[in-house]
């Protein structure tokens, strides 16, 4: 089903977007980063977190560690991640699949700045072997993100 939702996502607003199924699993940075032949930060991450009462996704590279203080001060708390089933049941993508496309329910998007270095970039696409490769100002315009700047300085 999750997997289904991207490829209608991208059917919908990207048909020039092809979405790669690899026959090994891509659930991590590391795995996918092999899987798709890009360094580790060429992996883009979607992180489903909870500040208060809102729920928000955040696309960083895949290197990047979130930095607490710079997070609190973005989005007016503390941010906390969800455990796996919450993100299945409101992304609609399983944990290694999420991603800001076909989302079971509308949520906002946040790009970290650390993903311009980049001019394309490898997020999921709904499933543990699937991903997309797509320009990093394209996916934040598709998934109407803002830009923040939460991540550590630097490379982690």
């Amino acid at each position: 089903m999750s997997l289904q939702s991207v490829k209608a996502f991208f059917a919908e607003h990207a048909p020039d977007i092809e979405v790669i199924e690899t026959p090994t699993s891509s659930a991590t940075v590391a795995l996918a980063a092999e899987a798709h032949g890009v360094e580790p930060g060429q992996i883009a991450k979607t992180i489903c977190l909870r500040v208060g009462d809102r729920v928000m996704l955040v696309v960083a590279r895949g290197d990047a560690r979130i930095d607490n203080r710079k997070s609190r001060d973005a989005f007016g708390g503390k941010p906390r991640m969800l455990d796996a089933g919450q993100v299945a049941e409101i992304t609609g993508h399983p944990v290694g699949g999420v991603c800001p496309f076909g989302l079971a329910s509308p949520l906002p998007v946040y790009c970290d700045v650390s993903l311009r270095i980049y001019d394309q970039v490898v997020p999921a696409a709904g499933a543990t072997n699937a991903a997309v490769k797509i320009g990093v100002e394209r996916m934040a315009a598709l998934t109407g993100a803002e830009w923040c700047d939460i991540c550590q300085d630097g490379r982690s």
